[in-house]
């Protein structure tokens, strides 16, 4: 819980105006109670009353709180106050910002001065990117370690998998986002594909859109199975080192999630890889899929992740079909994409032992 103290407060004014800034007061501003048909707020506003160079000034402290709607972290409250102060002077008679920040672990106000673009900074990892070890497979080069790599994941995400989180809402928020995000399936129709695309009309599309308005509504019924997930478990987002050993890189889409998301990200990839060589899953990548499959369901005991896999298919099927993201795909290998994508939604449970019929 954030403690705004008035030393903190003046330390924040003496940051952002300089050392001769004094606060003289802080207190509520109103009752957010009394909102008259309006019964819900986001945060209670703090009047500060301070002064710069002997001028008295007035301004209004907000802090967002968290809620369901959207905001359960502090970085999905970030953003909307980064917008509100980019873009509220531009508005005509609109409250013009006079300052942005965060408070730290220590509840100082820290400011943040004209902010344009934000960076992270990671530490730098051994080891080649994960799809390199598939090019070598594909080239020819497939050894026992190969398999034991994909177990290996399949061991790393049941131990991740296994911390839950009991909050219906961030469940639904996940599956709200994995339909309507623009990174997600609807972004994906919108913006990776041309239209009209002959490959797969405007028509399909739309089928597609509402055959997944169904999922959405059984995956209500799943809301027990929010877990501690990657996010983005795909084969360039894993670095494998000499000795086997792997790391993970850009963990994405929150922390919680659908156990079942990560699942697939990493298996349709074995089919991709196999789609440039045979019309359906076989050869090495039906090793592959097969061994990694087996053991998360072993690890796990989770066969229920079988009844939510569908949508995450059609997901990442759109993501690795897609023109624009991968350009150079024959078009039989699109079109078993695609196939996939539709099919893989009129079976309830998922079929991971029989995947090629999905191909048809």
């Amino acid at each position: 819980m954030i403690e705004l103290k008035t030393g903190n407060i003046e330390g924040y004014l003496k940051r952002a105006f300089g050392e001769d800034a004094r606060l003289i007061g802080a207190g509520d501003i109103g009752n957010l109670d009394e909102q008259g048909m309006k019964g819900f707020g986001y945060g209670k506003p703090l009047l500060i009353v301070y002064e710069v160079g002997g001028e008295r000034r007035e301004a209004v402290l907000s802090i967002m709180k968290g809620d369901k709607y959207g905001h359960q972290f502090y970085w999905d409250r970030a953003a909307i106050l980064m917008f509100q102060y980019e873009t509220s002077a531009r508005m005509e008679k609109h409250v013009r910002p006079i300052g942005l920040g965060y408070v730290n672990g220590d509840d100082a106000l820290i400011p943040v001065e004209e902010p344009q673009e934000f960076f992270i900074l990671n530490e730098k990892l051994q080891g080649h990117d994960y799809f390199l070890d598939l090019e070598r497979i594909r080239g020819g080069d497939f050894r026992d370690s190969d398999v034991e790599t994909a177990r290996e994941f399949a061991c790393w995400m049941a131990r991740l998998h296994s911390v839950k989180n009991d909050d219906v809402h961030l469940y639904y928020r996940r599956i709200r986002n994995l339909l309507g995000s623009s990174e997600c399936i609807l972004g994906l129709v919108d913006e990776a594909f041309p239209h009209p695309y002959p490959a797969f009309d405007d028509a399909r599309f739309i089928a597609l859109e509402k055959r997944l308005i169904d999922w959405r509504w059984k995956l209500k019924g799943y809301a027990h199975r929010l877990s501690a997930v990657h996010g983005d478990f795909h084969p360039w987002n894993v670095l494998v080192d000499s000795d086997g050993s792997f790391s993970v890189l850009d963990r994405s889409r929150g922390e919680w999630g659908e156990p079942g998301g990560d699942l697939v990200t990493m298996a349709i990839n074995y089919l991709l890889w196999s789609l440039y060589e045979h019309d359906r899953l076989s050869g090495p990548w039906e090793v592959l899929y097969r061994a990694y499959f087996e053991e998360y369901l072993e690890q796990t005991g989770d066969r229920e992740v079988l009844e939510v896999l569908a949508p995450f298919f059609v997901f990442r099927g759109l993501v690795i079909a897609s023109p624009e993201w991968y350009p150079d795909h024959p078009e039989p290998v699109r079109r078993g994409l695609l196939n996939l994508i539709v099919n893989v939604l009129e079976d309830d449970r998922f079929d991971w032992e029989n995947i090629n019929k999905y191909m048809e």
